[in-house]
């Protein structure tokens, strides 16, 4: 009996050590295989977005569950996407420092802003250019000079958007101090500044699409030129900011997000009436309005003028530190200037 006990132990201690071999190796495997995604596991990502129509191809990535069919293919787990509508960049920017969410969709201006300041992302992808205006509702404003010195007030997304960006190079451009209006600006999501222009609550709104083009057709306001043309369609506007912890520990899930980011631009720029149909229901607009709103944008994941933009709020003090290159600003797989 002693014996057969004996034989027992000797057994049960193997199986043990087996058993932590195993466990060993597995999360072996699953390090190699992407730091915490082991095949077939279920991962959360938190994605948040804004307003307008440079925001389309997010519809597409939803409608299509693209993310979630790119993982599934590549690793054959699942992941669940939270998507989250916020009103600026800085309430992006706010939520990522903070470990909520895992990346976003905002403008470049923010994204630099971000990024300089070590919030602990890059950009992983461009998404969309657009066409701004600057709308005015008092027809004695024709000029910056009208506003400089006023009370006037300009509604734009935030004090440090790439609409407040923008502005300050329309007016360098006009021989101004980039910061000449900053007095002026009180923050609104482009809906609610466009509602407060339409009803008087404010003199001027600096916007994008859709909602620069549905200003434009109102016979009681008019455009004051100077903003036009600094910054067009083929600029970037609109990008992707991924955390460092997402593209460090997550490859495979990180990869997902930028092919299907590539996927839903392509579906847009090759079938836009397909897309319009899809991104009307959550832009609200009617689908002929949306395909016309969609071919007047451009949608890209190569940046335009990026390091160009970030040096300009370096020189100008949007920024407290100037990013020394391009490469500062993005990770590895991002194409463009």
């Amino acid at each position: 009996m002693k014996k057969k006990s004996i034989i027992k132990l000797v057994a049960l201690c193997m199986s043990s050590v087996l058993l932590l071999a195993g466990c060993g190796n597995g999360g072996q495997d699953s390090k190699e295989a992407g730091g915490k995604e082991a095949a077939g596991q279920e991962v959360t990502l938190n994605l948040a977005y804004q307003y307008g129509l440079a925001y389309a191809p997010l519809g597409i990535m939803k409608e299509q569950k693209l993310i979630e069919k790119a993982y599934e293919e590549a690793t054959g787990g699942k992941v669940t996407v939270n998507w989250n509508q916020m009103s600026s960049g800085a309430d992006i920017n706010t939520g990522i420092s903070g470990g909520s969410l895992d990346g976003g969709f905002m403008g470049v201006g923010p994204a630099v802003t971000g990024v300089t300041k070590g919030v602990g992302y890059k950009i992983f992808t461009n998404l969309s250019g657009q066409e701004h205006g600057l709308m005015t509702n008092d027809e004695n404003i024709k000029s910056f000079d009208d506003l400089i010195g006023s009370s006037n007030q300009i509604a734009l997304v935030n004090i440090g958007s790439i609409q407040h960006i923008i502005l300050g190079l329309a007016l360098e451009k006009a021989g101004k101090d980039p910061h000449a209006l900053d007095s002026n600006l009180v923050a609104m999501a482009h809906p609610d500044g466009m509602a407060a222009l339409e009803s008087g609550n404010v003199s001027c709104h600096l916007t994008s699409s859709p909602y620069i083009f549905q200003e434009r057709e109102e016979s009681n306001l008019h455009e004051i030129n100077d903003i036009t043309e600094v910054w067009g369609k083929d600029d970037s506007f609109i990008v992707g900011v991924a955390s460092v912890k997402l593209h460090d520990e997550n490859p495979q899930l990180y990869q997902a997000l930028c092919d299907a980011v590539k996927e839903a631009v392509d579906f847009i720029n090759d079938s836009p009436a397909e897309a319009a149909k899809i991104t009307c229901e959550f832009d609200g607009n009617s689908e002929e309005d949306e395909l016309a709103y969609i071919e007047k944008s451009k949608y890209s994941v190569e940046t335009s003028r990026l390091f160009e933009l970030a040096s300009f709020m370096g020189r100008t003090e949007f920024i407290d530190s100037t990013p020394e290159s391009y490469e500062d600003l993005v990770f590895d797989n991002v194409t463009g200037d």
